[in-house]
């Protein structure tokens, strides 16, 4: 007999419109867990047990109502959510509690799901892994002495140790994707405009989206709908995940075109060095899709994307309302940054973002002959907890652009991707890879992942899972 937390995120919903268990049972189930697991994980700054399991236990006479009634998530510090604490991963706002509720978190609320509080991310979002003066380091739960990544790292990492069915996360460089691939789950950054709520239109260069975290392809495509409709039709008439899932990988049933690439547009200006096990997987993942599709390696060689990004993630920086004597409290990245991005001229700005422009431009053309692109997810494994340098701010960039350099150019480009796992180390840890496709073009990436999903078949859990 499984456990709750064994069934996908679609099972259980429709366990909880069978009435075969309460949302109260399923709510108290992963707070049960997170209670007694989550001082190993560090997933969580927040645990709102009293009010996720009073909005629960509402729900017990009602008729199922929404993609995801009765569901568990949690929100990403960076979410405020109204009479909960909010801290953004910062001491600056240990305090802080908010007033009113933020649109991603009422359009899952609104959807039916029930938060369980808040999970965990470094300040402001702005690192790939979490790590903060304001708290434990978030853990893989794979190995507890390596990190799970970031900004998103709670999220990530609560979905991987059992924690929650899935998870919202943000995306601005990789942080949907850097911690998803970190632990061994699904994560999809959507297109620009995509998400209403958090399409990064409002934002310069038009970095961060908001998107989905889950053991499961279709688990992430279900919780994707529901942020990009709030109340999806599809879900509200249908069994849940069925119908736009399956129509998309229907759609896929013929043949496409995958290229290729374990080029990063970092490569000309640092020293990436792709791991063994990463490199491995794109080999298998291109394996499998050779069964049934065109698959083709392609020379793609970006040039100047180092400096353009880097001055636009300044940029984003320098906007955060930080004082002169905030900026002494904060991490010495978010220091550094901020400090950088508050020197740079008018014009150093507006050449980034022309830039930034003509990149988009020039890598859709590259991309144009496929319909994804298949390339690592991360260049090297977890790393430890400590790893990045927590002193030296220019050098702790670097390392993150070592880790993960596949990532950040997807969102100045503005394409959808998803990071999937296909294989498992000597360890049986999964290890991810990334597909990105065309502008809008979710689906296909999504059943693309799917089909990868199916043939590599069913990934193991961390130890911890069965506790």
């Amino acid at each position: 007999m499984p456990e709750l937390h064994d069934l996908t995120a679609i099972e259980q919903l429709a366990a909880l419109r069978a009435r075969e268990v309460s949302p109260a049972e399923l709510s108290a189930h992963y707070l049960d867990r997170i209670a007694r697991l989550d001082g190993d994980v560090g997933a969580f700054v927040e645990v709102t047990a009293d009010a996720a399991l009073a909005r629960a236990r509402s729900m017990t006479d009602q008729e199922p109502d929404g993609a995801l009634w009765g569901l568990p998530f949690a929100d990403k510090d960076l979410v405020a959510r109204a009479g909960v604490a909010t801290r953004f991963g910062s001491r600056l706002h240990a305090d802080f509690v908010a007033e009113e509720t933020a649109d991603q978190a009422a359009v899952l609320d609104e959807a039916g799901g029930i938060s369980l509080g808040k999970t965990s991310t470094p300040e402001f979002g702005m690192t790939g892994y979490t790590e903060t003066r304001i708290g434990p380091p978030t853990r893989d739960p794979w190995d507890p002495g390596n990190g799970a990544g970031g900004s998103s790292g709670g999220a990530a990492a609560a979905v991987a140790a059992g924690l929650l069915p899935l998870a919202p996360g943000s995306d601005a460089g990789g942080s949907i994707r850097i911690p998803a691939a970190t632990v061994g789950v699904v994560g999809i950054k959507p297109s620009r405009g995509r998400v209403p709520f958090a399409s990064g239109l409002d934002v310069p260069g038009g970095l961060a989206v908001a998107g989905p975290i889950a053991r499961t392809v279709a688990d992430a495509a279900l919780l994707l709908d529901v942020q990009v409709a709030g109340r999806p039709y599809a879900y509200a008439t249908a069994a849940p995940g069925t119908a736009p899932f399956r129509d998309a990988t229907e759609h896929l049933a013929q043949r496409a075109r995958i290229g290729v690439t374990t080029v990063s547009p970092w490569d000309e200006d640092e020293d990436i060095r792709l791991d063994a096990e990463a490199a491995r997987a794109v080999e298998v993942a291109t394996g499998l899709f050779a069964e049934g599709h065109d698959v083709d390696a392609f020379a793609w060689r970006p040039e100047g994307y180092a400096s353009m990004f880097t001055t636009l993630w300044r940029t984003s920086a320098a906007r955060m309302a930080l004082t002169d004597a905030d900026l002494e409290r904060v991490e010495p990245i978010t220091a550094w940054l901020a400090r950088e991005g508050r020197r740079l001229s008018g014009q150093e700005v507006l050449d980034a973002l022309a830039a930034a422009t003509v990149f988009e431009r020039e890598t859709i053309t590259a991309f144009a002959p496929f319909d994804a692109v298949l390339t690592p997810a991360l260049a090297l494994p977890a790393r430890p907890v400590g790893w990045f340098d927590a002193e030296d701010a220019q050098e702790n960039f670097a390392q993150q652009v070592c880790y993960a350099p596949y990532s950040s150019f997807v969102n100045v480009a503005g394409l959808p991707a998803v990071v999937v796992p296909v294989t498992t180390d000597a360890s049986g840890h999964p290890v991810c890879i990334q597909l990105i496709g065309k502008p809008g073009g979710e689906w296909t990436v999504i059943a693309l992942a799917a089909e990868l999903e199916r043939r590599a078949g069913r990934m193991p859990k961390p130890p911890i899972w069965s506790r």
